[in-house]
């Protein structure tokens, strides 16, 4: 049977990471979120207790190794051998996830092991630039959407179940300033691949969606 690449893109909040983790799960293939590569990175340069101005982000991904292995909840993350599965997802990395993921030499490193990961097919990978930087030939190319308030519900939902303490309208305001950094950055920015197929996620469950990207996902593996 034929083994593809799934790229789902789309900004935070929009339903990509748990809806490829559940088709990647369907379809026996891996599951890469591209987005805990950078989240990880980010809990590193916090860690480091230094500005972001200036910082030596060269050096810092010379000595570190972030790895991303299969788990009963979909994915566990390393990061030099440490698994900071919950601690990539708090609040503060993800206020800074966005400017470290802007780096050039951060992009350019992980973008080179998102595609080592990948390059055999079988594989769903969520993030910003799947589709138009990571694997621009990917099989099947999606764009996920939804509006800021059913996103920032969600998120808050995520965030309170792993410990922190936060408001739907804190969230809604980090997300709304997030979408602008991401698509305006200038490496790598979020926007939808020209040969992307959209889906609204607002209104529909998780279920709805996994289903219809694994309907999308079947047509070309029985093409």
């Amino acid at each position: 049977m034929k083994k593809i690449i799934i790229a789902l893109d789309g900004p935070a909040g929009s339903g990509k990471t748990t809806t490829a983790r559940e088709v990647a799960k369907k379809l026996n293939y891996i599951y890469i979120d591209t987005g805990a590569m950078y989240r990880a990175t980010t809990l590193a340069y916090i860690r480091s207790g230094k500005e972001l101005e200036g910082f030596d982000f060269d050096s810092l991904m010379s000595n570190i190794k972030i790895e991303l292995e299969p788990s009963e909840s979909g994915q566990r993350t390393l990061l030099n051998g440490e698994d900071v599965s919950k601690e990539i997802r708090t609040a503060e990395v993800t206020k800074l996830a966005s400017p470290v993921a802007a780096v050039g030499i951060v992009r350019e490193k992980l973008v080179d092991q998102q595609r080592e990961l990948g390059k055999q097919g079988g594989v769903v990978m969520d993030g910003r630039d799947i589709g138009t930087v990571v694997f621009p030939n990917a099989d099947l190319k999606l764009y996920m959407h939804a509006s800021i308030e059913a996103r920032a519900e969600r998120r808050t939902k995520e965030l309170i179940a792993a410990g922190s303490q936060v408001t739907v309208e804190e969230i809604a305001k980090l997300i709304s300033d997030r979408d602008d950094f991401d698509s305006s950055r200038e490496i790598s920015p979020l926007r939808k691949a020209d040969d992307a197929q959209v889906i609204d996620t607002s209104n529909i469950t998780i279920e709805e969606q996994t289903n219809l990207v694994i309907d999308l996902a079947n047509k070309i593996i029985n093409s």
